[in-house]
């Protein structure tokens, strides 16, 4: 949704965006803020343990806010976890289907003391 450049900071992936398109927010407690096309993002990943990253964003854009503002968060690797590209859903009403069935038996076993 922009031009991302990124580069290494020592041990720190950093990507810095620039020339948003207009179509990029910033989501808060359920509201989506849409950032001005003066807007710059700046996210640094850096390794913290064999299984987590801490996350750090930067945002800057003078026409929203008085001060650029940073958020910060790890990230930890869940083996169990299953991720979907989401280009590829778009659209996709058969994933919903999926998904909740498979909630369905998630929620079936555990009503059975796991046995299904």
């Amino acid at each position: 949704m922009g031009d991302a450049r990124g580069h290494f900071d020592g041990n720190t992936l950093v990507v810095e965006t620039a020339n948003l398109n207009g179509r990029t927010g910033a989501q808060g407690n359920g509201n989506l803020l849409m950032l001005s096309d003066d807007a710059k993002i700046v996210e640094r990943y850096t390794r913290i343990a064999p299984d987590a990253l801490q996350y750090e964003v930067t945002v800057n854009d003078p026409r929203t806010w008085t001060k650029p503002w940073t958020a910060s968060f790890p990230l930890r690797r869940d083996m169990s976890y299953g991720m979907f590209e989401y280009a590829c859903h778009e659209g996709n009403h058969a994933m919903h289907n999926i998904l909740s069935a498979s909630r369905a038996a998630d929620k079936a076993g555990a009503s059975t003391g796991g046995v299904q």
